[in-house]
């Protein structure tokens, strides 16, 4: 078979500018694509945070011309440089004026009040990009909101240029809460025409909708888990576009995220006070001491000590958290927290921690490396999501011998087995009601399982510790997808000539 040309346009890349698992996902994945021998490009903003000289980034020659409807034309700057750790060309669109800003999309909790103009002006430079490299692809991989409008000029406006002749189009979806709800004079930036302003396309409540327009007018979409890819059919996960996901589902597919191994792994990890593996856990000790430690926690080996790392965010669960962790604390137990986010949820905890000096602690913001300190050092870990596309700490977690405890939605529920005392099976504990009782229930349950089912806990540790979730089984799956829109678009096209 033959190898495919595959662009990647995305709003995020790690470690160029992250503020969720997208960054991740754009990451790795065209690395893993690159390893099966396709030719991959990504493109993504230039924001004013990236340091362009430690990341080694080289200005293309000539300014791009991107054509901005009544906004006329506007230029671009072009830096080149490659993902780290691979051959895998990343571009950078610089615009002083859309990009040149502190954060990706906010300030402060504010979006940018163009963030409209913003993405538009990305989509469109990155179809003008690849002409100017004459990179024909034969697939454009778009994500989220932020690129989703690439579909839709790819259909309009792009329809009869050569450069785009069979190109097909795949959007992930990778958090449907957000979809780029914008009042409806974007249209006349956008420049594909009034006509597409229609309840079957990109008209919502007389306003526009980005992801909705990428949903209708993509060869294929798909989430980020299997399960999150039956749930956005449904009301409670769906934000409103259920009615028309449920209408498309015949190219809706789930392919749950893959982890980068090379980072995420107790035997390399560069961040933790000691190395271990599934056959030598005295390592994983060290680190639980360091972490008590270093939280100022009663140092004791013989107390499970439960993580929690991620945004302050109700998706997060953090309001059912919050409502019995002094419950929680009466139990022998330790609890540690890192995440910033929703203001009550930061000035609530920060309060918490100086009552329970010994049991409870928080970091309020992020620290990478006691992210990871957290995931080697912890016994148990909490990840009571509201909703969760896909997930990449309880799977981290595994491998760090820390026995998740989640809510069963989306890739939570894929990636963790509930643990079975019969026969001592599965890899975590799980609750299904997003309810503080469901939550406290299933907490205590996992730590009367760490005091009286020593040999079940182990297990349920070494079980964890086997399970990988490799981003090269997830690139073959994705792979396959392309290769599917690819035969799709021939075939259409076949059609048409006929």
């Amino acid at each position: 078979m033959h190898n495919l040309s595959i662009l990647i346009a995305a709003s995020e890349v790690v470690p160029f500018a992250k503020s969720g698992g997208l960054a991740d996902v754009a990451g790795a994945l065209p690395k893993a694509l690159a390893a099966l021998g396709h030719d991959v490009r990504v493109v993504m903003p230039c924001y004013a945070s990236i340091d362009k000289a430690l990341y080694g980034l080289k200005p293309l020659e000539g300014a791009l011309g991107v054509p901005m409807g009544v906004m006329g034309e506007a230029w671009a700057g072009v830096y080149e440089s490659v993902l780290p750790q691979s051959t895998v060309k990343i571009y950078f669109i610089e615009h002083q004026g859309f990009f040149g800003r502190k954060g990706l999309y906010d300030e402060e909790g504010q979006g940018y009040a163009d963030n409209d103009n913003r993405f538009i002006f990305f989509s469109r430079a990155v179809m003008q990009l690849a002409k100017k490299l004459r990179f024909r692809p034969d697939v454009i991989h778009v994500n989220d909101w932020h690129t989703a409008l690439i579909p839709v000029l790819l259909n309009t406006v792009y329809a009869n240029d050569a450069d785009f002749k069979g190109t097909g189009t795949l959007l992930s979806l990778h958090n449907l809460q957000h979809q780029g709800k914008f009042y409806k004079g974007a249209m006349d930036v956008l420049g594909v025409g009034w006509e597409h302003f229609n309840a079957s396309e990109l008209e919502e409540y007389d306003g526009v909708n980005f992801l909705k327009g990428g949903i209708v007018h993509a060869d294929a979409f798909n989430a980020v888990s299997q399960k999150y890819a039956q749930e956005i059919c449904t009301p409670e996960f769906g934000w409103g576009l259920d009615g028309l996901i449920r209408d498309k589902s015949y190219k809706l597919y789930g392919i749950v995220n893959g982890v980068d191994y090379e980072e995420w792994s107790p035997a390399v990890d560069t961040f933790i006070p000691a190395r271990f593996d599934s056959d030598d856990l005295s390592g994983k000790a060290v680190c639980k001491e360091a972490l008590q430690h270093r939280f100022g926690l009663a140092v004791k080996s013989d107390v499970p000590l439960i993580g929690f790392v991620g945004r302050l965010a109700e998706q997060k669960g953090i309001a059912l958290i919050a409502t019995i962790i002094e419950k929680l604390l009466q139990l022998e137990l330790q609890i540690v927290l890192l995440g910033a986010g929703e203001k009550w949820a930061e000035h609530f905890f920060s309060q918490l921690a100086s009552r329970y000096p010994s049991k409870f602690a928080c970091y309020i913001g992020y620290d990478n490396e006691l992210a990871h300190t957290i995931e080697a050092g912890s016994d148990l870990f909490l990840m009571p999501s509201l909703f969760e596309p896909c997930g990449l700490n309880q799977i981290y977690s595994l491998r760090y011998g820390t026995v998740p405890i989640v809510r069963a939605t989306g890739g939570l529920d894929d990636t963790i087995e509930n643990y079975n005392s019969a026969n001592r099976s599965g890899t975590g504990f799980k609750f299904y009601d997003a309810t503080p009782e469901a939550l406290q229930a299933t907490v205590e349950w996992a730590v009367d399982t760490w005091y009286h089912d020593k040999e079940g806990f182990k297990k349920l540790r070494d079980n964890g510790m086997l399970q990988r979730f490799s981003w090269h089984e997830a690139a073959i799956a994705y792979e396959n997808l392309y290769r599917h829109i690819v035969a799709g678009r021939h075939g259409s096209k076949e059609q048409e000539s006929r």
